[in-house]
Formats: structure tokens, C-alpha cells, sequence
């Protein structure tokens, strides 16, 4: 009974605290994810209401289930014609601009933080990777430009993977595992990456199926309730088949969303399934967030704060532009327009999946834990308070909220 009083507590305070900083966050403009972070900072490291390590299984349970609904409502808002025409970009971006962001940002934790190569590569690969679940929130909060908000959306789901497969060769190398070798790195993304996405499209077109069919849609009136349980399925099915579950959740949420590619109809629900989705993703939201404002460590960022803000204005500034400019330009078809170009230069939060990360190195005991873990909590603070709030703005200065 203590451990389900403790459990009903924190559920209760993260979500009278979140409502407010939705509220607030409504009043000064900004997007509710930041709002839930500072408010997190506040129960956490301020008042000590909250001392949920990031290692517990309640705040693991909370971010894997949080940015598995978020992410397949994303994939759901996604037009697979639309997607198709920004596909190269996307792939580009979603792959070897990940490397790109890990090399250049890795170049600057080796000298100025002095970290053996494999160590500073490590923490770049960490934060290498953009976060779907602060960057779909606020692209619902903000009118973006369909085919910038679907390419952005679409990077954030597939990175995730390239981005995890070089965290984990680069833990296997440091601890003697294995040794560092580009061809078994690459069957191991081809692997994650494909069988993710073939997996999503199989429990996608089942689960949709078994629902939206006219005559064998046995299923029809508990649409939501499927959804949801797609959405866990795709992930947990991914995972333990050694495949990317987030990238088989978010295919899975673009064959909901594309149901007339089927020859299937979910018009009649469309209403039910955007209010259902509307209010979990919001609880969820403040859930994922509050929870990670209050795990900031502020005596680790006072011992490596201005190292750590250092790494991240380079991943700001000079690999996240080289990244958009080397897989934006290339892509033809897309014809990116050089507003287009900035406006990606500028989004890319960082969040649950380095915060992931970054507690897996500090469970294992890999040395300089502490300063991957400074630099990861200064990545989320600074992209999500800064860039997320700031969001609107540029989408307004830059032609972003409006189409083309």
C-alpha cells in the first residue's frame, strides 16, 4: 500500500502541477512542454516534492509509454503523400545526419571537456538524435508549414534509431564488448531500422483493419481503446525483437492516419479519435516533462555548466546547420526554400530519449558518466526552453506559419 499511496501522490501532484503550467504557459505563449519542465525544476530541486530517480521503473514506464502514444499520434497526423515528396531529405537526415551531428559535436566535447575520442563521441551520440515527444507537442501548439512541420515530425521518429544503434557500439567498444567496426554497426541499424518499420506496417495494417473494415471491422466501437494498444503493441513487440520500437510505433500511427490507402474509412471517428488523443497526449506530456525538470541535477550543472553550454551551442549552431545544409540541399524534389532551410536549422529539441540514454550509461558505471549526464540535462534545457519557446516566433519572422 505505501509503494501505490506514493505512486497516486506523484499522479496526482504532476497533474495539478501540469494544469496549471498549461495554464501559465497558455497566459506567457509558450509551448506547455517548457512550462512542465520549469515546474518540474521547481518540485524537484526546489521544494523536493518529487524524488523520482531516473532509474526507477515509474519513470521509465512513464517516459517509454509516454513517447510511444505521443509519437504514433505524430505518425498519425503524417500524410504518407506528403512524406513521400520530402522522403530523401528525410532518409538523409534521419541517418547521415546523425553522423554528422555526432562527429562535429563530439569534436567539441574531446577538446573542451578533454575527453578520450570514444568518451566525447559517446556523449554526441547521446544528444545526436531529436526528440519527438517535445517537438510534436509544439508543433500542434504552432501552425507550421505542412511539408517543414511532416519533414521535422518524420526525422524526430527515424533518428532515434541510428542515433541509439551508435550509442550502444560505442558502450560495447568502451567496455570491451566489441570492437568498433563499421560493418557490423551497419546490419545492426539495417536490422533495427527496417525490421522496424516492417513490423509497424504489419501491426498497422492489422490493428486498422480489424477496425475501420466495413464488414469485418469487429473492433469499430472500441476504436480509441485499439489504438492505444497498437501504438504499446508496435513498441513492445519492437523491443523484443531486438528491432526500433519507436520506429515501428511511428509507422504504425502513419497507416492509421493513411486509412484510404486501404480503401478504408475512419471518418465517422475522426472526432472521437482527436479528443481521445488531444487529452492522453496532454497527460502524458505533462507526465514525461515534470518528471524530467525535476530530475535536474543543479549541482552537475554547476560543476560543468559552462563546458556543457559550450557542447550545446555547438550542436546548435554549427552541427545542426551543417546537418540541415548537407541533407536539405541534396533533395531536389523537395525544392527547400532557404526560410524552410533555417527555420529546420533551428528545430531540434532534445529530450526523453537522451534522458534515457543518458541514465543507461549512469546505471552502468561507464566512466565520466557525470559529464555525459551534465551535458545531456544542459542539451534538454537549453533546446526545449530555449528553442521550443522561441518556436512561434522564428515560424512567424521566417513564413512558417503559413503554406507556401
Amino acid at each position: 500500500m505505501p509503494i501505490i499511496h506514493h505512486l497516486l501522490i506523484l499522479l496526482i501532484l504532476i497533474v495539478l502541477a501540469g494544469m496549471l503550467a498549461g495554464r501559465a504557459a497558455v497566459m506567457l505563449r509558450i509551448p506547455d512542454v517548457a512550462a512542465f519542465i520549469l515546474v518540474g525544476m521547481l518540485l524537484g530541486q526546489g521544494l523536493h516534492w518529487i524524488n523520482e530517480s531516473s532509474s526507477s521503473l515509474t519513470n521509465q514506464l512513464v517516459l517509454i509509454v509516454g513517447s510511444t502514444v505521443i509519437l504514433f499520434d505524430g505518425g498519425r497526423n503524417i500524410s504518407l503523400i506528403g512524406l513521400s515528396k520530402v522522403k530523401w531529405t528525410v532518409a538523409l537526415l534521419s541517418v547521415p545526419g546523425v553522423l554528422i551531428t555526432v562527429i562535429v559535436t563530439g569534436t567539441a566535447i574531446h577538446f573542451i571537456f578533454g575527453l578520450e575520442w570514444l568518451y566525447a563521441l559517446l556523449a554526441a551520440s547521446v544528444i545526436a538524435s531529436t526528440d519527438p515527444a517535445s517537438i510534436i507537442p509544439v508543433f500542434r501548439q504552432v501552425a507550421i508549414r505542412t511539408k517543414v512541420r511532416e519533414t521535422v515530425e518524420s526525422e524526430s521518429a527515424f533518428n532515434d534509431a541510428t542515433g541509439s544503434i551508435i550509442t550502444f557500439a560505442l558502450i560495447a567498444a568502451i567496455t570491451g564488448k566489441s570492437a568498433l567496426e563499421a560493418g557490423p554497426m551497419l546490419f545492426q541499424f539495417a536490422y533495427t531500422a527496417i525490421g522496424g518499420i516492417i513490423l509497424g506496417v504489419l501491426i498497422g495494417v492489422v490493428s486498422v483493419y480489424v477496425v475501420a473494415h466495413l464488414r469485418l471491422g469487429i473492433l469499430r466501437d472500441y476504436t480509441t481503446i485499439a489504438m492505444l494498444a497498437t501504438a504499446l503493441s508496435a513498441y513492445l513487440l519492437g523491443d523484443l525483437l531486438h528491432v526500433s520500437g519507436f520506429m515501428a510505433t511511428f509507422v504504425a500511427g502513419l497507416i492509421w492516419g493513411n486509412p484510404r490507402l486501404l480503401q478504408l474509412k475512419l471518418d465517422e471517428k475522426e472526432t472521437e479519435i482527436v479528443h481521445f488523443s488531444d487529452n492522453v497526449t496532454v497527460m502524458l506530456r505533462m507526465l514525461i516533462f515534470v518528471l524530467l525538470g525535476s530530475q535536474v541535477d543543479l549541482a552537475l550543472l554547476l560543476q560543468y555548466g559552462w563546458q556543457s553550454l559550450a557542447v550545446v551551442l555547438v550542436l546548435m549552431l554549427i552541427a545542426r546547420p551543417l546537418t540541415v545544409l548537407a541533407c536539405g540541399l541534396p533533395d531536389r524534389k523537395a525544392a527547400w526554400q532557404r526560410n524552410e532551410l533555417v527555420f529546420m536549422m533551428w528545430v531540434r529539441e532534445t529530450g526523453v530519449i537522451p534522458a534515457v540514454l543518458s541514465g543507461m550509461i549512469t546505471s552502468a558505471g561507464i566512466q565520466h558518466a557525470d559529464k555525459i549526464a551534465s551535458i545531456t540535462l544542459m542539451a534538454i534545457l537549453i533546446t526545449v526552453l530555449l528553442q521550443a519557446s522561441t518556436t512561434a516566433f522564428f515560424a512567424k519572422r521566417l513564413g512558417m506559419d503559413s503554406e507556401a
